[in-house]
């Protein structure tokens, strides 16, 4: 990364026990920036430095059970405007008698394609939030299914008893000689 970029990184666990995750992120110089201990999801914004960055999700804590993570980074300012607004400096010459500059088109064009990625950028995260809420509900969903049948089976057992105990009470023991 370049120094006067911004990285930000936003995590979120979808899937696993807890929905929880040890996240780190250092920087360049290996000095710890940022470090969560079992969140289940996370927004950080970094001014970057000169370097490569290294970032960890971290389960060590939960060996029994995997987990999946929708993570996504996103870098602003990384510098390769710079180099587009010189290729476009070469058709400006003679655009003088035109009411909108060329100028004024790029910067409207730049605007419309930052909101058009972060548009697609938020439409991602809610589509993890979505499968990280879906995932909950087939859980729910089958685990009120599995304590239903064992309802149902205690159910079935308790009236057999219920039966049979009735049955009992109304038969003649007495034994009869003829």
């Amino acid at each position: 990364m370049r120094a006067g970029a911004s990285l930000e990184i936003e995590y979120q666990v979808l899937d696993g026990a807890g929905l929880d995750i040890d996240f780190h992120l250092q920087s360049p110089k290996g000095v710890t920036l940022i470090f969560d201990q079992r969140k289940s999801d996370g927004v950080h914004t970094v001014e970057a430095e000169d370097g490569d960055y290294m970032f960890c999700f971290d389960n060590t804590f939960s060996t029994i059970s995997e987990k999946v993570i929708f993570f996504e980074l996103i870098l602003d300012n990384v510098g390769e405007e710079g180099q587009d607004q010189e290729d476009w400096k070469k058709y400006i010459t003679g655009t003088d008698l035109l009411d909108m500059k060329l100028e004024d088109i790029l910067e409207s064009i730049n605007s419309v394609k930052a909101r058009l990625s972060r548009s697609v950028q938020i439409q991602t995260l809610l589509k993890a939030f979505e499968a990280r809420d879906r995932n909950i509900q087939e859980s729910n969903f089958d685990r009120v299914n599995f304590w239903s049948m064992v309802n149902l089976g205690v159910m079935v057992v308790v009236s057999a008893v219920q039966v049979y105990m009735l049955k009992s009470l109304f038969e003649d023991k007495r034994k009869s000689r003829t």
